[in-house]
């Protein structure tokens, strides 16, 4: 019997390094467990009346037998994990498989007929599709997750045209199977599936004929919503000639063999980004954002100086807006960045697998967390951009705001090279787990995560030296040519992206920052990239000073999110906070806990906080007693 990378189990499997899953300890343990089964077994019939007698003398006693139950599993999986000097998890340098040269495949969605009506109100459909390829490819842990790409939506439409392609490298011979899933989104309700195709090729070489030019596919209704397929159904009954069964368009050709790793699938291409929007989050937690993109860079130095100071002073009435941002960089991600989730406590390795009742509902509701940040509705911006060139670095600095307002980044990169992304900091609490589990949609490997930020340099110079030589914005308010006093300049080199390894979901090894500065230098030319270990003094010496700029120049976050996943309305209490917010200004609202250390450091406030109390409460004793009286 193979393994999950196709060695026999005869073989001996890589070591692991620290952090990891321990092999040779699960071997230990069922090493243990073969010889405890080997030792010479006690006579069946005697065993059996022996525990016979003990269960008859138990229930002559009055005691009930106990069994093992889940919370007792529970607790001795966490005595283990208590034993081990590092729980299970982080970096993992299991090797790519050795398989042959597999093939790059073009996938191409066209366009979809016949769809049914999802939002009875509009009498149209707002649809997407996902899909999802599988093939033979031996997974270095069979844990890792399918490719998944997504196409934009199609507003207000029975009949979307997306024509947008999805490039593969490394396809094996044995074929694939593209499971294509239809949906009407439905922002924040859950989106109405409108069917699936599932297509199966068996064999794959550069003389396939492919599928086109435009091959047709008849959706499959069983999956898709009932409700929107019963009013179908009746409108067909009034018509004749009418089908209620849509049409999906595919084409798929193969470009060739790819280049190496062979062992490694992934997305060759387009690079694409989204950009997801929640006012509503933007206001809890005090992030805004430029109304206008185009005020993020200085594109316009055409215009006179008086127009500039206009516009500076607009962009001081800025929109509330949290943003999540997804960017596809052009793979193959480096083999070197791979991690598992750290498994400190049981519960922990329950929710990543979605086992038992708990491990079901903690992996659902984080799932759903991470709908609702990372959100497509009618806002979400998207598009493509030329790979590995200036014109992606720029569009990462435009989706982290150059260097505005001190801004500090929670990421993660997927094991395909999709880069996910939003401006939350300690301030920003995440229900559950952490920041880096919401991120990665409770994925149980990924590349890498930690936190970055973007600081300008005084004068253009692509380095990697987290020492420039120079003064930079941060931690220089003073420093000219840019935020916060004039627009930023639209130049990759004027730039530094200060990157590190601080995750504690899944502990990247500081080894293979190298590989991962290299990964990024090759996506972002002209950007200058710095990685710094999460444990290097230096790091929390930039980060600190980047909140100091974000305290003078942004606005503070003073509201924590820990609300339930599952809420989708907002309470009374959560609009009177936001008033509050509103009416405290750029200066924020300030916590209980802050406002308690006020009071004590001034105890004058107290006497009159007092006063206004006992104010406010004699109109409502004086309306009682009132009421009483009339009552009487």
């Amino acid at each position: 019997m193979a393994d999950a990378v196709g060695r026999p189990d005869s073989q001996p499997r890589p070591a692991q390094g620290s952090g990891t899953p321990h092999a040779n300890e699960v071997n230990n343990e069922k090493l243990v467990n073969q010889q405890g089964s080997n030792d010479d077994p006690p006579d069946d019939e005697h065993h059996s009346h022996a525990a016979g007698n003990s269960d008859s003398n138990e229930k002559k006693h009055g005691i009930v037998p106990r069994r093992s139950t889940l919370k007792d599993k529970l607790k001795g999986q966490k005595e283990k994990i208590k034993t081990k000097a590092k729980p299970p998890g982080g970096y993992d340098p299991t090797p790519l498989p050795d398989v042959p040269p597999g093939y790059t495949v073009k996938f191409i969605f066209h366009r979809a007929e016949n769809l049914p009506v999802a939002d009875i109100g509009s009498g149209s459909s707002d649809p997407f599709l996902t899909a999802t390829l599988s093939t033979a490819l031996p997974k270095r842990h069979k844990e890792e997750a399918d490719l998944i790409y997504r196409t934009r939506t199609i507003v207000k439409t029975l009949e979307p045209q997306w024509e947008q392609d999805w490039t593969v490298a490394n396809v094996p011979a044995s074929g694939f199977k593209l499971k294509i899933r239809l949906y009407d989104e439905d922002w924040p309700d859950h989106n109405d599936r409108l069917g699936n195709v599932t297509i199966f090729v068996n064999r794959v070489s550069e003389d396939w004929e492919g599928l086109g030019p435009e091959r047709e596919f008849e959706v499959k209704k069983r999956s898709g919503s009932k409700r929107a397929y019963i009013l179908k159904a009746c409108a067909a009954t009034f018509s004749r000639g009418i089908s209620i069964t849509p049409r999906l368009y595919v084409s798929a050709v193969v470009l060739g063999k790819s280049d190496p790793p062979y062992g490694q699938i992934y997305t060759a291409g387009p690079t694409y980004y989204f950009k997801h929007f929640s006012p509503m989050i933007g206001r809890m937690t005090g992030i805004k954002v430029n109304r206008d993109e185009a005020d993020d860079s200085n594109s316009h130095d055409a215009r006179p100086a008086s127009t500039r100071r206009e516009k500076m002073a607009e962009r001081r009435a800025q929109k509330y807006d949290f943003q999540a941002s997804e960017i596809q960089l052009a793979g193959p991600v480096p083999a070197k960045l791979y991690h598992r989730y750290v498994e400190f406590r049981p519960i922990i390795g329950l929710l990543f697998r979605g086992s038992g009742l708990r491990g079901r509902i903690l992996n659902k509701a984080l799932h759903h967390q991470h709908d609702r940040v990372y959100n497509f509705d009618k806002s979400t911006e998207w598009g493509t951009f030329e790979p590995c060139s200036e014109e992606a670095s720029l569009q990462l600095l435009r989706m982290a705001h150059f260097d505005e307002g001190g801004r500090v980044f929670t990421y993660i990169i997927t094991l395909d090279g999709l880069m996910r992304f939003t401006e939350t900091g300690k301030e920003f609490g995440i229900d559950l787990l952490s920041k880096h589990t919401m991120h990665s949609d409770a994925a149980i490997y990924i590349a890498c995560s930690g936190e970055f930020f973007i600081r300008r340099l005084k004068k253009p110079k692509v380095t990697e030296d987290a020492d420039p030589g120079q003064p930079t914005h941060p931690p220089d308010a003073m420093l000219k040519g840019g935020p916060p006093h004039s627009p930023p300049p639209a130049k990759p080199q004027y730039y530094q992206l200060v990157i590190d390894n601080d995750s504690g979901t899944y502990r990247p090894d500081k080894s293979v920052l190298p590989y991962l500065q290299k990964y990024l230098e090759h996506n972002f030319p002209g950007l200058g990239i710095v990685t710094l270990a999460c444990d290097d003094p230096e790091d929390q010496k930039l980060k600190d000073a980047q909140r100091k700029i974000k305290h003078k120049e942004g606005r503070a976050i003073n509201m924590v999110l820990n609300r339930s996943p599952s809420a989708s309305s907002f309470s009374s209490d959560d609009i009177s906070d936001l008033s509050d917010m509103d009416e405290a200004g750029e200066t924020g609202r300030k916590s209980k806990k802050e406002r308690a250390w006020d009071l004590i450091e001034e105890p004058r406030r107290l006497k009159a906080l007092a006063a206004r109390h006992a104010a406010a409460n004699i109109p409502s004793e004086a309306g009682t007693a009132s009421g009483s009286s009339a009552a009487a």
